[in-house]
Formats: structure tokens, sequence, C-alpha cells
């Protein structure tokens, strides 16, 4: 065992190796700075001291007791599709606007402009923040937080209080998220890993412990280089999230606004990259038969779909699926980007994105699919196929790349919804009646089951002859 290493009392320790850092996340010695005591109410003061993220033991358990019941409230697909609509220029704003409006506050865009001018103050102490100032003027934000107060609808005071910390700590980080985004022209999951909001965490040595072979005496400050340990994390592990026991609960909520602003409100998997699909320089003949070549798989997939035993079909991806709303999806997304095709050529504005898509499953998706739904599927894939071909084999080869108005050249949204078809067909994917079952006259099924019927069978492929990935979409 390596030799212990001492420290000063009044040091300041910093950590940026990943074991080091969720060691120190994990240990109970180690607490958040504690925000000071006997503010004025109504106060930023008064407000750190009376919220989960300054507090530690029993305080900290009863308020985020508080803030998980907030965050029950805040269903991330209606998140998503919140955020996609409307237009803010401030990022901030909008995030918060969206919270607010799910949360059932009566001004949203009230509370939004007052948790902005809170959100500096709150995270000046803590140095933590997105957007922390020590030297900003408090008046401004302890007027914000007292109107605050009663617009949070609740006349227990901590209820309100961290009610307001949590639109607070939604609204730099998530808004720094979407930025982070923008800048590197990647989705928001990416950007946590890669350059995440929040890059330093401090806590306070509550007694002395040992963290990666340092002594840390009680009184001690620890800083925690949460982006520096990031390059270490597991996949799919975000730091800018903390770490058990006191990792952020509202990481589901965050992202689905975060991809709603970017990205729309199409899919919850639609989380690519900004700048497109690459995809091979086809011919216009090769790239007009990628749709109808598309419509010929899922076609040949759904010729098995009556034997669907009614259980919805959970992907690889943990997405919930049935055979009509794999069609639901595919011929809305060719509806989709038919339309922005058409609205761009015509130079005028695309309709704002507002599908619930794969983030709903309705009652209608999961009706039995008979051998009369496959007709009605094939007649109407068939003919949006056919508008597909003919659109892009009209068009010059010059507008495929050099395509005119906002978003994915031609050739790269040609490409996407071929492969997307092929997505959502095989999350259902080829199926066979169970054994000793036989489908009814109608096409569905008979008797009952409690596992999916789903067999793997031959997965289909996309238009590079792999299988195909989750489709990632274009921002209109």
């Amino acid at each position: 065992m390596s030799e212990t290493t001492v420290v000063a009392e009044s040091a300041t320790l910093t950590f940026s190796r990943y074991a080091d850092v969720t060691a120190a996340l994990d240990d109970p010695a180690l607490v958040p700075l504690p925000a000071a005591s006997g503010a004025a109410p109504g106060t930023v003061a008064w407000l750190r001291s009376a919220v989960a993220r300054f507090s530690s033991g029993e305080p900290h358990a009863r308020r985020r007791a508080l803030v998980l019941a907030d965050l029950e409230r805040l269903d991330p697909a209606r998140l998503r599709v919140a955020a996609a609509g409307g237009f803010e220029p401030d990022v901030r704003l909008r995030v918060v606007r969206v919270l607010a409006a799910e949360l059932g506050l009566a001004d949203p865009e009230g509370v939004a402009r007052d948790v902005a001018a809170v959100s500096r103050a709150y995270f000046a102490d803590a140095s933590d923040g997105p957007g922390a100032d020590a030297s900003a003027d408090t008046a401004p934000a302890d007027a914000a937080v007292a109107r605050l107060l009663p617009a949070m609808g609740d006349g227990d005071e901590e209820t309100a209080a961290n009610r307001i910390g949590l639109l607070v700590q939604a609204c730099d980080a998530t808004a720094a998220l979407v930025e982070g985004a923008r800048r590197h022209g990647v989705g928001p999951a990416a950007v946590l890993r890669t350059d995440p909001p929040v890059r330093v965490m401090r806590r306070l040595a509550a007694r002395a412990t040992e963290i990666g072979g340092v002594a840390v005496p009680a009184g001690a400050r620890v800083l925690l280089d949460v982006a520096a340990a990031q390059a270490g994390a597991p996949e799919g592990v975000a730091l800018a999230f903390g770490a058990p026991p006191r990792s952020c609960p509202g990481r589901a909520q965050a992202l689905a606004v975060a991809e709603g602003i970017l990205y729309g409100a199409s899919d919850p998997a639609d989380t690519g990259t900004l700048s497109g699909p690459s995809v091979p320089d086809l011919g216009k003949a090769e790239l007009a038969a990628l749709v109808p070549e598309m419509v010929e798989r899922v076609l040949a997939l759904a010729a098995d779909w009556a034997a669907w035993d009614g259980c919805p079909i959970v992907n690889g991806e943990g997405r919930t699926y049935a055979p009509h709303k794999a069609v639901r999806r595919i011929t809305d997304h060719l509806l989709d980007h038919l339309a922005e095709l058409d609205a761009r050529l015509a130079g005028a504005p695309t309709e704002p994105d507002r599908w619930h898509a794969s983030g709903v499953t309705t009652a209608a998706d999961l009706a039995p699919f008979t051998t009369a739904d496959l007709d009605e599927a094939r007649s109407r894939l068939t003919r949006l196929a056919g508008i597909w071909s003919r659109r892009i084999a009209a068009l010059p080869d010059e507008r495929l790349d050099d395509s005119p108005g906002t978003g994915w050249s031609f050739r790269q949204i040609v490409w996407h919804v071929a492969e997307a078809g092929d997505y959502y067909a095989d999350a259902v994917g080829r199926l066979a009646a169970p054994a000793g079952r036989a489908a009814d006259s109608s096409g569905g099924p008979t008797g009952t089951t409690d596992t999916p019927s789903k067999t793997t069978g031959d997965r289909p492929t996309g238009a590079t002859g792999n299988p195909t990935n989750e489709p990632t979409e274009t921002t209109r």
C-alpha cells in the first residue's frame, strides 16, 4: 500500500483522476460548501441556506425529496415537445420557461427572467456553477428571489425554495449544454463527456478522511476537476451530474429540454450530429431509388407482423415499438421531411417540429396488425416512396448538395429517411407465430402470453449494407 500524503489543514486539495473524484463524491466526510445561516428570508443567501444543493445530512435528504417530487411531474417526452416550440434567443430563458410551464407556474415568462437574475449570485460562493461570479451585486438577485417565492405556488417556504433551486440549477447548466452541442456539432449527451457545463465541484472536509492516498484533514477544501476526470470515466457516465449518493436526479429532464431546443420534438432518438450524416457520392438515379428500396425492405418485414402477439417490443435502445407504431413513424418521418424539402424549394419557412413521434405509444399503436393493415401500409408507403423518388429525380444535380434554406443537404435528408425507415422496421423485426399458436383469421394472435413473441430473424440493413443505427435528425 502506498504511503499516505499529509497536507496542511488550510490547503485546497485538487483531485482530477476519475477514481479519486468518484471516491470523493461518495465520501460522506466530504460535504458541499455550506451556505451561511441566518440570512433574511427572500434573499439569495437565504435561498442557498434552504436548498438541497448546499446542505447535507437529514436536511439534504428532506430537501432532495422535495426536488424529486417536482421532477416526477416533469415528463421528459412532454419537456422535449415543449422545448421545441417557440423562439427565444436567450437559451437560459427558454429552458426555465419550459420547466416553469410544465410545473404549472402561473407566469413562466416572469419566472424565467427572475431565475436568470438569481443564477449567478446563487453559485457565487460555491464556484462550481456555470455562471458563478463571486463579485456580483446581489441586490437585483435578492429582489428576484422575493418575487419568485410567491410565484412558486406553494405556501411552504422550504418547498418553494427548492423549486426555485431546481429552476436555478437548470438555467445556466442546460443552456451551456445546448451551446456546447452547437459549438462542437454533437449531441448533448456527447458534450457531457467532452465539454461538460459543470467543470469543477467543491467540497469541505467535515472530518478527516483520505482520497487516493492523500490525507484530507478536517476543514480542508477539496476541488474536484470534473472535466479532467471525465476522460477516465466509463462509457455513458457523465460526471457533470455528479455521482452517487448525491448524483443530480434531473439528468433525463435536462437532456430532454436540450434535445428539444436543438432538434425539435420529432423523436427522442434524434440526437446525432448537427452537421448531418456522411453520405456516399451516389448518382442521382441511385439516390432517387433509396426510399423505394427502403420501403421494399420494410414491407418484406411487415409481411410477418400479423403474427405479433400484442406485447410491446423494447428494442436495443430501450424504446418501445409495435407494428402499427413502426408504420406510423416511417410514414410520418417521410411526410415530415417531404414537407421540409417542399418548403425549402419554395423559399417558405419550414413547419416547426412538434411530432410526439417515438416519445409516445398510442392505443392505436398497440392494436392488432392484420393482413388488411399490411395492405393499407403497402399502398401508403409505396405511394410516398414514389413521390420521393420522382421529386429527387427532378432536382437539378447541384441542388442535391447546395440545397436552399437552412438544414441538411437534400442528399443527406434522402439518406437519413432511408436509414431511419430501416431502423423503425428493425425495431419490430421479423416475427414468427409462437409454437403451438396460430394467427386468427383477422391476422391477430389467439391466446395470451406474458412475453413478446419477437424472434431475432434476419436484421434488415440500411443503404450501407450494415445494420442501421438509431436515426439522427436534422434541425429546422
